[in-house]
C-alpha cells in the first residue's frame, strides 16, 4: 500500500483542527465554523484524541517530497502530539474551568473584532454562539463537576484553587461581553434579528450566573488539586511543543545565570544614570515621565510609526504590506485587556490589518506607559515584532507555516528584536537602553518561575514574592504574571529561551555566510518558517538536522 500523499493530508488535518476548535477557526479567519463553540465533554475530548491519533499515524506514514515538507510535516506531527498529551495528561477540560470561558470569550470576542466579515455575517455568527452558550456552559459544568466524586467516572483529577480563581476573574471581565458589546455590534440589525438575540442574550446571561455560581460555591469548596504538570510533561512541552533537547534543570541553570548577569547589568547602568541610586529606585523614578492621559494613545500610534520607518530605513527585514491601527480598547475589552494587547489579522483572512488596543488607565497607573518604555512595546508589538512576523506568515504559502506557531518562535523573535534593535541603534538614549535590559530580566525571571512552579514545588505565593522582589512589580501585577504560568507549562520560558535560540541561530548563519551575510536575509529566512520552533528553522537552513520527530 502505498503511503499517502503529505499534500493531501494537510487540508484533511485543517479540517479536522477547525471542527475540533471552531473558535481557533474563526481566529484564522476560516469563517465557516464562526457559528460554533467546541464541544469539550469528556466523550468528545475522547473522540477528539482518537481523530488526533489517527491523523498522527497517517503523517509518520507520508513521505514527504522535499526537505521544506519535511520541516512542515514535523511541525505538524508536534503539534498533534502536544495536543493529544495535553488532553490525555494535563485534562484542561476537566481541571481548568478558565479553559471553557477562555473558548467561549474567545469566540465571541474575535467575531467582534475582525474585520474580514460583513455586517450580516457577523450577526449571524453571534447569533448562533452566544445560542450555544448555555449548552457549552452546561458542559463545562457538568465535565468539571465529574470530579466531585473521589475515584469517580474515570478518576477526573480535582481543580487546582488558583485555576477556579482565575476563572472566576475571567468570568466577570467577559460578561462585558454579553451585557454591553454584543448588543451594542448589533444595534443596526433589523428588528427580527435584535428580537433573537435578545432572547438568546438573557439565556446567555443565565447561564453564566449559574455558571459563575458553581465556580464560586461547589468548585470552588473541592479545589485542592495540583496546578503544576510535572517533569516529565514538562519535558515534553519542551521537546515537542518546542523542539528543545534541554530538560527542565538545564533551562533552570539557565534562566538562573540570565538573572545573575542581567541584574548586573542594571545595576552598573542604574550608576551611570543615578549615581548612588539602587535600580529599582531608578526605574521608579523613570517611570514618572509618562505621556499625558489623553495622547497616550496618539504616542503609541508614533512609536509604532517610529519603529516601521527605522525598520524599513535599515532594510533590516522585508515589510510587507498590511496596515497595523493603534486605538483605545472600547470600554466592553478593558476587563479582557488591562493594559495592551495586539490582535493580529486571520492567518487565511481576507484582511491585512492588525490591532493593537491600549487600555487608558485612570492618572495614577499612567507611570505604567513610561516614555522610556514605549519604543520597547513598539517594536516587539509591532515592526518587527509580532504584527509583521504575523503579516509574512499570513503570506506564506505553506498552510502550515501560518498556523503552527510556538511561543518559542513567537515571542522568542520579539525579544530577540528588541535586542536586536538596540544593536542597531534604534533606542533614543540609556534610558530606553535600561528598560530594554529591565525587559531582559523580566523575561528572565520567567524561566526561573516557569520550571519551578511546574516541576520543583514552588508554590503561587512563592513565584508571587519572588517576582515582586527581584523585579520590582506590585504584587497584584506579579500574581498575576504567575497565575498566567500555573495554566500555561513551559510558555512563560520561551520569550528568554526563543531570544537565546534565535541568536545562536545567526552566529551559526552568519558564520556560514561570511562577508556575504546579511541582517535582512537572515530575517527574512527565519520568518519564513512562519512561527516554527527555532530548531526547525535550523535544520530547514541547512545548519542542523538534529530535531526532535
Amino acid at each position: 500500500m502505498a503511503p499517502p500523499d503529505y499534500r493531501e493530508l494537510v487540508p484533511s488535518w485543517l479540517d479536522l483542527r477547525w471542527q475540533l476548535d471552531p473558535v481557533a477557526a474563526s481566529q484564522a479567519g476560516v469563517t465557516s465554523h464562526d457559528g460554533r463553540l467546541g464541544e469539550f465533554t469528556r466523550p468528545q475530548v475522547k473522540a477528539a484524541v482518537s481523530a488526533m491519533k489517527a491523523m498522527t499515524a497517517a503523517f509518520e506514514y507520508c513521505e514527504p517530497a522535499s526537505l521544506a515538507e519535511e520541516v512542515d510535516q514535523t511541525a505538524v506531527l508536534n503539534d498533534l502530539r502536544t495536543a493529544v498529551a495535553r488532553f490525555e495528561h494535563e485534562k484542561p477540560h476537566e481541571r481548568n474551568p478558565e479553559f471553557h470561558l477562555s473558548h467561549l470569550f474567545d469566540g465571541l470576542f474575535v467575531l467582534l473584532t475582525r474585520p474580514d466579515r460583513s455586517p450580516a455575517e457577523r450577526a449571524a455568527a453571534l447569533l448562533a454562539r452566544v445560542g450555544a452558550v448555555p449548552r457549552f456552559l452546561a458542559d463545562a459544568r457538568a465535565t468539571l463537576g465529574e470530579g466531585r466524586r473521589p475515584g469517580g467516572a474515570g478518576g477526573a483529577a480535582r481543580p487546582a484553587k488558583v485555576f477556579v480563581e482565575t476563572a472566576l476573574a475571567v468570568a466577570e471581565g467577559g460578561r462585558a461581553l454579553l451585557d454591553e458589546a454584543i448588543p451594542a455590534a448589533l444595534r443596526d440589525q433589523p428588528p427580527e434579528v435584535r428580537t433573537a438575540a435578545g432572547e438568546a442574550l438573557a439565556a446567555a446571561r443565565q447561564a453564566l450566573s449559574e455558571f459563575t455560581a458553581f465556580l464560586g460555591g461547589e468548585l470552588a469548596d473541592r479545589a485542592d488539586g495540583d496546578f503544576a504538570v510535572g517533569r516529565e510533561q514538562f519535558d515534553f512541552h519542551l521537546h515537542y511543543e518546542h523542539a528543545l533537547r534541554e530538560t527542565a534543570p538545564e533551562l533552570l541553570r539557565y534562566g538562573e545565570a540570565l538573572v545573575t548577569e542581567v541584574e548586573g547589568d542594571l545595576r552598573r547602568r542604574a550608576e551611570a544614570l543615578a549615581p548612588g541610586v539602587p535600580w529599582r529606585a531608578v526605574v521608579e523614578r523613570l517611570r514618572q515621565n509618562h505621556p499625558a492621559r489623553g495622547g497616550l494613545v496618539e504616542a503609541y500610534g508614533r512609536a509604532m510609526e517610529r519603529a516601521r520607518r527605522f525598520v524599513a530605513g535599515r532594510a533590516l527585514v522585508t515589510v510587507p504590506e498590511g496596515e497595523l491601527d493603534v486605538v483605545a480598547t472600547p470600554s466592553f475589552m478593558q476587563p479582557l485587556i488591562p493594559f495592551a494587547a495586539y490582535d493580529p489579522p486571520g492567518a487565511f483572512g481576507t484582511s491585512r490589518t492588525g490591532w493593537f488596543y491600549v487600555t487608558v488607565p485612570e492618572q495614577a497607573l499612567l507611570n505604567e506607559h513610561s516614555t522610556h518604555e514605549l519604543a520597547l512595546t513598539a517594536l516587539h508589538e509591532g515592526y518587527p515584532g509580532h504584527h509583521l512576523q504575523h503579516l509574512v506568515a499570513q503570506a506564506q504559502s505553506s498552510p502550515v507555516r501560518r498556523v503552527v506557531w510556538s511561543p518559542l518562535a513567537v515571542e522568542g523573535w520579539a525579544l530577540y528584536c528588541e535586542e536586536m534593535m538596540s544593536e542597531e541603534g534604534f533606542l533614543a538614549g540609556p534610558e530606553e537602553a535600561f528598560f530594554q535590559r529591565l525587559h531582559l530580566l523580566w523575561r528572565a525571571v520567567r524561566v526561573v518561575v516557569d520550571v519551578r512552579l511546574h516541576t520543583a514545588g514552588m508554590t503561587v505565593p512563592q513565584a508571587t514574592r519572588y517576582m515582586a522582589e527581584t523585579l520590582g512589580l506590585a504584587p497584584a501585577s506579579a500574581e498575576a504574571e504567575v497565575r498566567r504560568f500555573c495554566a500555561g507549562p513551559a510558555a512563560a520560558l520561551c520569550y528568554a529561551v526563543g531570544r537565546r535560540e534565535l541568536l545562536r541561530l545567526r552566529e551559526d548563519y552568519q558564520a556560514r555566510a561570511g562577508a556575504g551575510f546579511s541582517l535582512k536575509a537572515f530575517h527574512d529566512d527565519v520568518l519564513s518558517y512562519g512561527g516554527m520552533p527555532v530548531s526547525l528553522m535550523r535544520w530547514g537552513m541547512g545548519l542542523n538536522d538534529e530535531v526532535v520527530k
